[in-house]
């Protein structure tokens, strides 16, 4: 059963960012004996740049999927420009303007880079010509214009990951929710896809992301939300939240709190 729409049901920082583009409301999600997400509630601004951050198995890819449509949650609902995503299907849910990567990247290994990234704008483009020279420029955006026309397959992983961002940013989204874009990924590579995302806010793109590199999401993020065993245990700005006992004992550590931004 939905809970009811009141002010008390709604995130305690629902007046702290306006316009509010993504309303997440009491949300939960049970696989089983398994809660994987339980009565998470949080909210994202236009042109704001939010983490979701905790432990392996703290739910934030399911909390993904259940954003985007690839779940039904069994509580709560998803708002998107204040429009409940209840009964939507994922092509759908990014008609409206939410996009989003996966941790395991599956592009079309046979077909060209430039090809692949048209998958995502020809839905926006019908015109074959135009799609390609939407796919082309956003290739140019993230650094892979001289493998627009090599096989997907053979790229390496850094550029892999670009490609995966490439795929979703094809769609034109307002709001891009990224997992874990930068895992595997060496400290330059890294630091490429930080500026890459900035880059992209930048132009107006509200990102929501899932990283464990703590760096990365410290200098990037302006509000993080925290995950474990499903449940919301803290929200604020990257050092309130790095300062947090609770944090740190569930996930951090002393030596990821002190990569916090002073």
């Amino acid at each position: 059963m939905t809970e009811p729409d009141t002010a008390s049901n709604r995130p305690p920082t629902l007046q702290a960012v306006q316009p509010l583009l993504l309303e997440i409301q009491n949300l939960s999600k049970r696989f089983g004996g398994l809660q994987a997400v339980k009565d998470l509630s949080f909210i994202l601004g236009e042109g704001e740049i939010v983490a979701l951050i905790g432990p392996n198995g703290a739910g934030k890819t399911t909390a993904f999927a259940l954003i985007s449509g690839f779940l039904t949650p069994d509580t709560g609902r998803v708002r998107f420009r204040g429009r409940d995503l209840a009964g939507l299907k994922p092509h759908q849910i990014n008609a409206l303007g939410v996009a989003r990567t996966f941790q395991i990247m599956r592009p079309f290994p046979r077909l060209t880079v430039v090809r692949n990234v048209m998958i995502a704008t020809l839905g926006r483009h019908p015109a074959p010509a135009e799609a390609e020279r939407r796919a082309r420029a956003v290739l140019a955006e993230l650094g892979l214009a001289d493998k627009a026309d090599a096989p997907a397959g053979s790229l390496t992983l850094a550029e892999r990951k670009r490609l995966e961002l490439a795929r979703a940013l094809g769609t034109e989204p307002a709001l891009l929710l990224l997992d874990e874009v930068m895992s595997g990924l060496n400290e330059a590579e890294t630091e490429r896809i930080v500026e890459l995302v900035r880059a992209i806010n930048r132009r107006g793109v509200a990102i929501l992301l899932i990283e464990h590199v703590m760096r990365a999401v410290m200098s990037l993020a302006q509000r993080i939300v925290v995950l474990n065993y499903g449940e919301r245990i803290a929200e604020g700005s990257p050092e309130t939240v790095a300062a947090d006992p609770k944090v740190i004992e569930a996930y951090l550590g002393d030596e990821e709190a002190a990569g916090a931004p002073a």
